[in-house]
């Protein structure tokens, strides 16, 4: 069984993207996938429906019909800060109880992804973040690296605090989010020499369907 966590190196460099293609590449290749967004802020809406955007593409990468609340139990309606979200409604978050969640969810599956909601260290609560949900799993994580200006140290950063908490970085992959990136081949080769974790795939800029992309991607082993 393949369980990861994908982390991101900021917020808006394509985790939902790239999870949603691994998902699809799990499924094309015969496994049965689930993609996990236990946490969510910025609901959309659909005929009055408040729903998650993240969700809905994750559940289209893995081919999962089911309703979209067993996997993404919470949804907080502004597009802020998670655990300022859940304050406001009087909810306080738990990496413990979101990790058993997530391990009863992945149970029946080959391949489980769980997407977490901004950088490593988004909080989750007063006294933890998303990376402890990580702590809690055990499970690989794999890096999404925004390949714009100043990804090179965030990447690095990034990987220095997965490390620091004890988990395996799986490997990473590098988004093209800005299709002007000046000297993108250097900082690719870069990042390769100092990431110490395999490269497992470079996703050009383009609006291209999941499955299209998975096949830039590949599973860390």
């Amino acid at each position: 069984m393949k369980r990861i966590m994908v982390s991101g190196t900021d917020t808006d460099i394509g985790k939902t993207h790239v999870s949603a293609a691994l998902l699809a590449k799990a499924r094309l290749n015969g496994g049965n996938p689930i993609g996990l967004k236990p946490v969510a802020a910025g609901a959309d809406y659909r005929e009055g429906q408040a729903y998650s955007d993240d969700a809905a593409r994750l559940a289209l990468g893995a081919g999962f019909d089911g309703p979209l609340e067993a996997i993404n139990p919470y949804l907080f309606e502004p597009p802020i800060a998670p655990h300022v979200a859940a304050h406001q409604v009087g909810i306080e978050l738990s990496a413990r109880e979101l990790a058993s969640w997530a391990e009863r969810q992945a149970v029946h599956y080959s391949h489980a992804l769980l997407e977490g909601a901004g950088g490593w260290r988004v909080p989750l609560n007063e006294r933890e973040s998303f990376s402890d949900i990580a702590r809690y799993l055990q499970w690989d994580v794999v890096l999404v690296v925004g390949m714009r200006l100043g990804c090179i140290s965030h990447a690095l950063l990034t990987a220095e605090a997965i490390r620091s908490d004890g988990l395996n970085l799986a490997g990473w992959v590098a988004n093209r989010v800005d299709p002007n990136q000046a000297v993108f081949e250097q900082n690719l080769e870069t990042l390769k020499k100092r990431l110490s974790a395999p490269l497992l795939g470079v996703v050009e800029y383009s609006d291209r369907p999941f499955e299209q992309v998975a096949e830039q991607l590949r599973w860390p082993e």
